[in-house]
């Protein structure tokens, strides 16, 4: 096994420890802090503000000072954000919460792009079986974050939740440690230069296109259900454990399956991976139309994020094969942006339309998303077919 592979999956795993934490208690927090019903996940939106300023800055930064220590710059970043939202728990301070959300969206941001990273250091050939087992290690955080999430809630009697936070900037910490054993190629200054067809150019393909919107609307559609669970689940009278449970399961869903998604891309393709993906997540809209009981929860829960690995690994190696490596970084960049621009929509309108058209409703805006993934993917494959048919009447 690839060593440098391994140490960015337990980077990754780290990193989605504490996002799992982050969801698990941003909601309720807002609960107890936010002026106002409408404001509850505004600090959670605020991370994906942070996240999504953060993607094309640190896309290029990277490409100046290296991957390695982009990564060490953005863990630094979000223990800065873990302890101001640790003294503004102190002080119930929901404006200081909200700056240090942000503060921990654009650490986060720099993590999204250990997949990438692992493109940089894998085999050739096995870009695919590298993004999967990166994304992997989040099997960690799915048993881990919740976990932490429920036990470092009774450190603090005082101030409830302020225990995740100095949780969180451990692990932040503890990544850094991680990072000093990786070794990153550099790139050197020839590729360091601009170079390749302008960001239109790329946009433009089909096969970029239809990868971003994928990516884009899997995890926006995946995150406006997920943030919504625990706010869900706490209106039918559910308890707070119970509500980290179904998030646990959610989050194995959403990794557990990387250990043979990479396979599954290389047997069937990445566009009937996505295809298989958007099949599950509409599984999970008509469980959730189906009722609010606990067993409702869990499953639909944890076929959403199913149906996001499926979409989101397979979207990440689709889109790898529509750039060059001079185009790498603005291309990446501009894929988290877009990506990450949906995420941030669907964070800002999640608490709004739990709080005032319900869960069901939610449920609904969510099935023609999804669609449209399934209607894109149809077209990329016969765009593909007729490329392919004119080739072979051209050779003939």
């Amino acid at each position: 096994m690839n060593k440098n592979v391994l140490l960015l999956s337990l980077c990754q795993a780290l990193l989605t420890t504490g996002n799992v934490i982050l969801i698990t208690v941003s909601a309720l927090i807002g609960q107890r802090l936010a002026p106002s019903t409408e404001l509850i996940t505004l600090p959670l939106a605020l991370q994906f503000v942070g996240l999504m300023l953060s993607t094309i800055p640190a896309s290029l930064i990277m490409r100046r000072i290296g991957r390695q220590q982009g990564f060490v710059l953005g863990n630094c970043i979000g223990i800065a954000g873990s302890l101001s939202c640790a003294t503004a728990l102190l002080n119930q301070n929901f404006t200081l919460f909200c700056m240090g959300s942000m503060l921990l969206g654009i650490g986060i941001g720099f993590g999204t792009l250990y997949r990438f990273a692992a493109v940089d250091v894998s085999n050739p050939g096995q870009q695919g079986r590298a993004i999967s087992l990166v994304m992997a290690g989040g099997v960690i955080a799915a048993v881990l974050g919740p976990n932490l999430a429920v036990s470092s809630n009774q450190w603090f009697s005082a101030a409830p939740f302020i225990g995740s936070f100095y949780t969180l900037a451990a692990l932040y910490m503890l990544t850094l440690v991680f990072l000093s054993q990786v070794r990153i190629p550099r790139l050197s200054p020839d590729q360091q230069k601009e170079t390749g067809r302008p960001i239109g150019d790329i946009i433009r393909q089909p096969l970029f296109f239809v990868a971003v919107l994928s990516a884009t609307l899997a995890y926006s559609v995946m995150n406006l259900l997920m943030s919504a669970t625990p706010l869900a689940m706490a209106r039918c009278g559910f308890s707070f454990e119970q509500s980290a449970r179904v998030i646990e399961w959610h989050v194995l869903g959403m990794f557990l399956p990387s250990f043979f998604t990479g396979h599954l891309i290389q047997k069937w393709g990445a566009p009937r991976v996505i295809l298989s993906g958007s099949i599950l997540m509409l599984l999970c809209c008509a469980i959730n139309l189906g009722g609010q009981q606990e067993w409702q929860f869990w499953s639909a829960l944890t076929l959403l994020g199913v149906g996001w690995n499926f979409m989101f690994i397979g979207a990440t190696q689709m889109v790898t094969g529509a750039y060059s490596e001079q185009e790498k970084a603005k291309s990446q960049a501009t894929n988290e942006f877009i990506v990450f621009s949906g995420v941030t929509l669907s964070s800002f309108s999640s608490g709004p339309l739990e709080s005032i058209l319900g869960w069901t409703t939610m449920n609904q805006i969510a099935i023609p998303l999804i669609a449209l993934v399934i209607v894109a993917i149809f077209f990329l494959l016969r765009t593909e077919r007729s490329r392919q048919t004119s080739q072979q009447g051209n050779i003939n």
